[in-house]
């Protein structure tokens, strides 16, 4: 697969003067429904990845050659420029840099590597903690050590404003843009006197994890130097509840042809590619 265009197109955003919003993905069909739509850039969550793969809560049991083999399937569906979470990059910084390896030999076009202390540590369950800011710059300092294709967009990424406040979200923000990372991942901002206090002190793009209803304005995000905003996890949700529902009302006796949730034939058409297998299956086994 040629994955160099699409991370152009991806480090192009990051570098640019707008703000866009990611479509999140789970598979091959819902990045070719983003990528059909118009979504500029994918977003492939850990926390999908743990549902999708494992049918799991985000408690970090899914390993990094599940999370990359998803992540493949992905992104050989199409050309969707796809950026992924790989939480904290599956272990310490020798585990990041092979994480980045086995993440960009799968065609991602960004991701992040996270400081939070994961997984749970004994004995502080429900007690959310961070690494410390020199571990996650030898972390960041890995990610970079292990990336071959400089087009590939490698963020920082923390929760420290809800964890430890502003002042240690900044200063994290701050060490891991002098390691040398591509953008920094807030999780965690809900108003415009926090994120302007960050954008004032860190001086590579912004990604934001949601935030608040103060902050659901493209053009002032973009002009505050956020290039990309998530917004939540609803694709991969709106599908396991219509997936609840089509079998419980096939369980109560509802017929097939009396629900009304599936997709038509031409979107499914769509989803498969199915014109394109049509015209191989012409070309190569013969045939009218």
């Amino acid at each position: 697969m040629y994955w160099t265009e699409r991370r152009e197109r991806f480090r192009g955003i990051i570098s640019g003067d707008r703000c866009v919003h990611p479509g999140s993905v789970y598979d091959p069909i819902s990045a070719r429904m983003a990528e059909d739509i118009g979504f500029e850039i994918g977003m492939f969550a850990g926390s999908v990845a743990s549902m999708t793969v494992l049918g799991a809560p985000d408690h970090i049991v899914l390993t990094l050659s599940e999370f990359a083999q998803q992540a493949y399937r992905i992104c050989r569906a199409g050309n969707l420029a796809l950026m992924v979470d790989a939480d904290h990059g599956y272990g310490n910084a020798m585990n990041v840099k092979r994480t980045v390896e086995e993440l960009e030999t799968a065609g991602i076009s960004g991701m992040s590597i996270e400081d939070t202390e994961l997984p749970q540590p004994y004995g502080k369950l429900g007690q959310p903690s961070l690494i410390s800011i020199d571990e996650g710059v030898g972390k960041m300092k890995a990610a970079l050590a292990g990336r071959q294709d400089p087009n590939l967009v490698i963020a920082g990424r923390t929760s420290a404003l809800g964890i430890n406040g502003l002042d240690d979200a900044i200063a994290r923000g701050k060490a891991y843009e002098a390691a040398g990372v591509d953008a920094m991942f807030y999780v965690g901002v809900k108003t415009r006197e926090e994120l302007e206090a960050i954008t004032a002190a860190v001086n590579i793009p912004i990604i934001m994890g949601g935030g608040g209803a103060e902050l659901a304005d493209l053009d002032y995000l973009s002009a505050q130097g956020v290039r990309i905003c998530l917004q939540s996890h609803q694709p991969f949700l709106a599908s396991v509840r219509a997936a609840y529902e089509t079998l419980k009302a096939l369980r109560d006796g509802v017929l097939p042809k009396d629900i009304d949730s599936a997709a038509s034939p031409a979107l499914m058409k769509q989803g498969t590619r199915a014109n394109d297998y049509d015209k191989w299956m012409k070309d190569f086994l013969g045939g009218a």
